[in-house]
């Protein structure tokens, strides 16, 4: 399995680099034929994306909803030891569903491996690259491209079935940042990718997710990865909503710590900001693994 050192660059100092990024490496692209939601193109702020629009496509995107500040943000973190007996994580906060934004990235790739493998084929040179660009660099495109090919939601919730993964829902037509997940979930899905006695996922395919999550964007490795100093394996999700302005900033992944591997899910909605909503996370993340380290 591969792991790298984590890098600390975080996306408030990287705001030259994503200035320069398309729409495609946002947290989530919500969008139909006849509608243009466009979510995540980050500029000089993370608060300052764009935000989803029920408009028709010759409309301009109209400007974030004004936040309400007067919510208290929620979060819950799921971790389970991978070097221990247990089999449950332990979760701290209520679990209840949260947005997946693009973590569910992780779940559209692990379900067009599933369906090659049930066809008896490898993916294809065009699946390949839209599978390194949605996990590595978050595009948004290349999700909706998988997300149509695996048939959406249906699809999606027939591989979970198989994964293991009870709570998950996916997302109306091509909302696929819109799929609602638990803590709990998210560590069933991160099981199926890193544990070795998975029998859903075959070894060639969980090694190919575990590899892509080793390679993120700098400027996107953040999050549950601010818990260690060592190894990691990571994706994360960001989403502005419209209505309320506020910010869901998700974190799932794999990270080693002092020598011990955990499994770690960080979910949270309400942030005034994205900065805010990643502060939120990794104090999360970081207070969850030491809990879970010192048990």
């Amino acid at each position: 399995m591969l792991f790298r050192p984590f890098s600390r660059r975080r996306p408030d100092t990287a705001d030259k680099r994503r200035g320069k990024r398309a729409v495609a490496c946002a947290g989530v692209l919500l969008a139909s034929a006849t509608t243009l939601i466009s979510i995540g193109a980050l500029h000089s702020a993370p608060a300052e994306a764009a935000v989803a629009s029920t408009t028709p496509a010759t409309a301009p995107t109209p400007s974030p909803a004004p936040v309400q500040r007067h919510a208290k943000p929620r979060v819950t973190s799921a971790v389970l030891s991978r070097d221990g007996t247990g089999r449950e994580p332990t979760v701290h906060g209520d679990d209840a569903p949260y947005d997946t934004a693009s973590i569910v990235k992780v779940d559209i790739l692990a379900t067009a491996l599933l369906q090659a493998q049930d066809s008896g084929r490898k993916l294809t040179p065009q699946e390949v690259t839209h599978a390194e660009a949605m996990i590595r660099q978050s595009d948004n495109d290349s999700a909706t491209a998988l997300w149509q090919q695996i048939g959406q939601a249906p699809g999606l919730e027939a591989a979970n079935k198989r994964l293991g993964m009870a709570t998950t829902k996916g997302g109306p037509g091509l909302l696929w940042g819109l799929t609602q997940t638990t803590a709990r979930d998210q560590i069933r899905l991160l099981r199926a990718v890193f544990d070795t006695g998975s029998k859903a996922l075959n070894e060639d395919s969980r090694e190919y997710i575990r590899t892509l999550m080793t390679r993120i964007e700098d400027d996107q490795a953040w999050g549950v990865s601010a818990a260690t100093k060592s190894g990691w394996a990571l994706k994360n999700g960001w989403l502005q909503r419209t209505a309320t302005g506020l910010w869901d900033v998700n974190s799932i992944g794999q990270i080693t710590v002092d020598g011990h591997r955990y499994l770690v899910a960080v979910l949270s909605n309400g942030s005034p900001s994205m900065k805010d909503g990643i502060t939120l996370v990794e104090g999360e993340a970081r207070s969850a693994v030491h809990s879970a380290a010192t048990r």
